[in-house]
């Protein structure tokens, strides 16, 4: 018997212990190499623990423990034999794919005996992700009180995407599959994970360590939407990513931040740290809580290059996949709260950064335009930062330049260029 003691590995140097979210298998499961057996929740974020070699698992802490870096968390049996039945690993599917696909000779009385006492392996979607969320699906559900009995999953090995549960609820969930709400008058306590809790205490050391204020203007988002309007086809195409508002604005944020660098610092004992690049961190919703990926460097990049790694990011911290390497360092945070459909807010700084720009919805309202009344695409924008480093000139300086960027991006944003030139890189 050879066994083998899996270690939980260190997600990041600042990080000395973890929690066991989920367990992905059952005490005695077989399980494949690289299999993903669990995910663990750090206080930065949620990550997968793969399986390190083929065999028997035997779990040996219980999900909800919070275990050191470097602790045995299962042993795995790799001199066990794979069940009879079970789902063979990845790289033997193509064999199986070949062997369908293989021209049709008549069978043989030899062959068809053989074949008749055969056990049934079943298919390959018979396997431990079969009719298991993805944790974007999982949110959905949830949100929409769905089960994912009477749903087929589409991804790998079975498991329900995100996708899948969109389609189903398009076609209409059976009222079966769908969870009663109310009317019980239970109660039902779940144990906040760490990553939460984190969140949690650094939003309220915000609100006690900094001398938070929010700013706040609109800006007149006319001129991006009909800009966007006429060059989004092409950019779609010669890119291969939609262009979108976010990217306009993590644009207009550098070109502000370099005029008025005080947004861009942080405080670090007695003294003021200046940077001299943008870092933009972009807020995203994920199934485990916000998330804060960063976008680095954003004042080299083009406007397709932003979209390209904003889409990268996000996907990434939707699906689970987010490392702590991708959410440290950011000198600078946009959150939009208008894909939710907020007005108005006021959104908690990122520390150690000292600023955070808040987008809102877009809404038509009434505003005079040289003397005269026209409806037109406003938003809100709020800017909520440190005031023991930045000061109210600088803080309204900052925000009026972002709004003048936004409502002239041909000349501001473009330098004066083609934009057709500047947005395909021409």
């Amino acid at each position: 018997m050879s066994i083998l003691e899996m270690k939980v590995p260190s997600p990041g140097e600042s990080i000395s212990e973890v929690e066991i979210a989920t367990w992905l298998v059952s005490d005695g499961d077989y399980v494949e190499k690289d299999q993903a057996i669990a995910e663990v929740d750090s206080d930065k974020a949620t990550l997968e623990l793969p399986a390190e070699q083929s065999g028997i698992i035997t779990l040996k802490a219980a999900e909800g423990d919070v275990v050191k870096v470097g602790q045995v968390v299962c042993l795995i049996d790799t001199s066990a034999e794979r069940p009879a039945g079970s789902a063979a690993p990845a790289a033997e599917a193509p064999k199986a794919e070949e062997k369908a696909t293989a021209p049709a000779t008549p069978a043989t009385p030899a062959a068809e005996k053989a074949s008749t006492p055969a056990p049934n392996p079943g298919p390959v979607n018979d396997s431990y992700a079969k009719g298991t969320p993805s944790p974007a699906a999982a949110k959905i559900m949830a949100e929409n009180g769905v089960s994912g009995a009477k749903i087929t999953g589409t991804g790998k090995d079975g498991r329900i995407t995100k996708q899948d549960v969109v389609a189903a609820m398009a076609a209409g969930i059976p009222a079966d599959a769908a969870q009663g709400w109310g009317g019980t008058r239970e109660q039902n306590r779940e144990k906040m994970s760490m990553l939460r809790r984190k969140i949690a205490e650094r939003l309220v050391s915000v609100k006690n360590e900094t001398a938070m204020l929010t700013t706040f203007n609109e800006v007149d988002m006319k001129p991006i939407m009909d800009l966007r309007a006429k060059y989004k086809d092409q950019f779609a195409k010669f890119h291969d990513v939609n262009l979108g508002f976010m990217s306009f604005f993590t644009k207009a944020v550098t070109e502000a931040l370099n005029h008025f660098p005080a947004v861009n610092a942080q405080i670090d004992g007695n003294e003021m740290v200046f940077h001299n690049y943008a870092d933009v961190g972009i807020a995203v919703s994920s199934p485990k809580g916000l998330m804060v990926p960063v976008v680095r460097n954003a004042e080299q990049m083009s406007l397709a290059e932003i979209e390209r790694e904003i889409k990268r990011l996000a996907v990434k911290a939707r699906d689970g996949k987010i490392t702590p390497e991708d959410m440290t360092g950011g000198t600078f945070t946009i959150t939009n709260g208008g894909v939710f459909g907020s007005m108005m807010s006021t959104p908690i700084i990122n520390p150690p950064q000292s600023a955070i720009l808040g987008m809102h919805n877009i809404i038509e309202r009434p505003v005079a335009i040289d003397g005269k009344v026209e409806i037109r695409p406003m938003m809100y924008l709020a800017l909520s930062y440190d005031h023991r480093i930045i000061d109210g000139k600088e803080s309204v300086g900052f925000l009026v330049k972002v709004k003048e960027m936004i409502e002239n991006p041909e000349r501001i944003i473009f330098g004066g260029k083609d934009p057709y030139a500047v947005l395909l890189g021409l």
